[in-house]
């Protein structure tokens, strides 16, 4: 069975270059609520025995416990920066070297069932990594890899590069999968305007967030949209002329 790593930054911290959109208590709600979906996604998949939330964020022991995911704090591994923090973090994973282990961020509000099924199918089928790539093919929002497989990560610019040239360095095969699910990851207002588009997409946490609060119609009006309660009708209109 398959387990999966989700590092994440404290919420505080988080998403700050959207500061010019959001104050830091909305982008700490943002934040929290993408990652809720993304646990939700994975506590309720069929295939996944074990969740570990890495972090050092006040909130985050309570946030595991919730979605019964395992907490290891960030402190308690001894190091800093994401690379060095994933890879200590995955050598105390209990190694099962027929299994894979999933590292994915928590800031993919469109991630579904389906995505997670793909990646696994892909792993099984094609054995060595699979990295699941941002929506500019240059970053890597998720990897599937041999437990015990890979002890180094290169999470940052170019990363998806990074990461192949590592895994075949390693004698590893290495393969890229682009799914809207997983390459939406929210950092820059380009990623907001993506986001608001698909509102319809995301999990229900994010949605909620952002169609029954005012928050939505803000980020909307800045980002010279139509507010999510506007994008509702039409779609309730489009859906009754087709009936």
């Amino acid at each position: 069975m398959t387990q999966v790593l989700l590092p994440l930054k404290d919420l505080v911290k988080a998403k700050s270059r959207l500061s010019g959109l959001l104050s830091p208590s909305e982008r700490r709600a943002l934040a929290q609520a993408m990652v809720e979906d993304v646990l939700v996604v994975l506590a309720q998949h069929g295939e996944i025995s074990c969740i570990t939330l890495v972090s050092d964020d006040p909130g985050a022991g309570m946030l595991a416990q919730k979605y019964g995911a395992d907490y290891l704090p960030e402190t308690a591994l001894g190091c800093r920066g994401l690379n060095r923090v994933v890879a200590a973090a995955a050598s105390r994973l209990v190694q099962d070297h027929s299994a894979p282990t999933l590292v994915l961020h928590g800031d993919l509000p469109l991630l579904s069932p389906a995505d997670i099924s793909a990646v696994l199918a892909r792993q099984r089928q094609r054995g060595g990594l699979v990295i699941g790539c941002d929506r500019h093919n240059i970053g890597s929002n998720l990897l599937a890899f041999p437990q015990g497989s890979m002890q180094q990560f290169y999470f940052g610019a170019h990363s998806c590069q990074r990461h192949g040239d590592a895994a075949r360095a390693l004698g590893m095969h290495s393969s890229v999968m682009l799914r809207p699910g997983i390459a939406l990851d929210l950092d820059e207002a380009a990623d907001m305007r993506e986001l608001m588009q698909q509102l319809d997409r995301a999990g229900r946490h994010t949605r909620a967030l952002l169609v029954h609060s005012d928050l939505g119609s803000r980020v909307a009006l800045a980002l010279n949209m139509k507010t999510p309660q506007a994008q509702g009708a039409d779609t309730q209109k489009e859906r009754s002329n087709h009936e």
